[in-house]
């Protein structure tokens, strides 16, 4: 699948203006779409036809955005997920990409953001199938496909995000990696802008990576982003 015209788009919203204008759009665009106002019949369908990627809202009658994600991955489907919703604090944001989320939009939002984002995710999707290589580096070991990192015979659990931001840089060895190329590649933008999310989620992977006593492999280069690197 590549980020092209006629990619199958689920959206998911119970606000009916929103899903229409929105359903609209995207078909302007020539994108294959289907609308459904609350996760049940999402799920339902879903499981009957996979999406290419899923618009998500965190606002829903039944089931809520948050647990529609959380099934979806638990499924193991990993179906790139944009979500709406009309929060905004930090908090809200960051739960929903630890729940399985790809990307955040916070409503009221601009059109073509939103399908600049979803471009960007069907995109660095369709890359990300074709890396599914076991990726190693020093003791730690990354693999794709079955989303298990083991520092030598430790097994490591990350969450969604810290899984991505590891197998980037592992993608990268000893290179050195900005900010701003880390959180288009891992993020799809640079959704942080003002605050210091990155840095908290390199500090969430360094505990984990380090829990057992290792030595640190996610080196900072000040003023420019991160490395993995030996100590």
């Amino acid at each position: 699948m590549t980020a092209s015209a006629n990619s199958y788009i689920a959206i998911v919203d119970d606000d009916g203006a929103i899903r229409t204008a929105l359903g609209r759009a995207l078909r302007m665009e020539n994108y294959d779409v289907e609308l459904f106002p609350d996760g049940t019949s999402a799920l339902k369908a879903i499981q009957l036809r996979a999406p290419d990627a899923i618009v998500l809202d965190l606002q829903l009658p039944d089931i809520d955005g948050l647990e529609v994600c959380r099934r979806i991955r638990r499924a193991g489907d990993a179906t790139p997920i944009l979500m709406l919703t009309a929060r905004d604090a930090v908090n809200d944001r960051v739960e929903g990409l630890d729940v399985g989320a790809d990307d955040y939009l916070v409503k009221p939002f601009d059109l073509a953001e939103l399908l600049a984002r979803l471009r960007a995710l069907l995109r660095r999707h369709s890359v990300s199938e074709g890396e599914d290589a076991v990726l190693r580096f020093d003791d730690l070991t990354l693999n794709p496909q079955t989303r298990e990192v083991f520092r030598s015979e430790r097994k490591i659990d990350l969450t969604k995000i810290e899984f991505d931001l590891l197998e980037l840089l592992m993608h990268h060895p000893r290179q050195v990696l900005t900010r701003d190329q880390i959180l288009d590649l891992v993020w799809g933008y640079t959704f942080d802008s003002g605050t210091n999310s990155l840095a908290v989620y390199v500090g969430y992977l360094r505990r984990k990576l380090e829990e057992g006593g290792e030595s640190r492999l996610i080196q900072t280069v000040r003023g420019v982003g991160y490395a993995l690197r030996s100590s």
